[in-house]
């Protein structure tokens, strides 16, 4: 009986407890990606960014890609001015594309949400996607 009245209790707390706010993220396609297969990755423009939740305070957002399956290239990213967009269109910055040399990789776009250019990490937000 003692555990019943524990738990009814407890879903009672949680039922009046506020929300918790969804977190910042990030999605992308690889639509309209030139193909590369052969490890010499192109100078591309970003891909599309739809953004989410992104934090109050955010004034600038930091991008940068990583092959998970060699992590130590350095594909590039950029760095956005935030303005309460949506998305960051294509053309925002230049990176270097996803090349892998033989088989699938997975990418990871990483975004970092910043109160100025230099500094003050609000959040991160990550989405990844196979290629090719």
């Amino acid at each position: 009986m003692k555990t019943f009245i524990r738990t009814a209790l407890a879903l009672a707390l949680l039922a009046g407890a506020p929300q918790m706010a969804s977190a910042f993220s990030i999605s992308f396609t690889w639509a309209g990606l030139k193909s590369c297969t052969n490890g010499n990755p192109n100078r591309v423009k970003n891909p599309a960014f739809r953004l989410g939740k992104v934090p109050a305070g955010t004034k600038y957002i930091r991008f940068r890609l990583v092959d998970k399956d060699a992590p130590n290239y350095n594909h590039g990213g950029g760095l956005v001015a935030y303005t309460g967009q949506k998305v960051v269109a294509p053309g925002a910055f230049k990176y270097k594309s996803p090349c892998p040399p033989s088989g699938r990789h997975t990418y990871v776009w990483t975004a970092v949400a910043k109160k100025s250019k230099n500094g003050g990490k609000i959040a991160i937000a990550k989405a990844a996607r196979k290629y090719p």
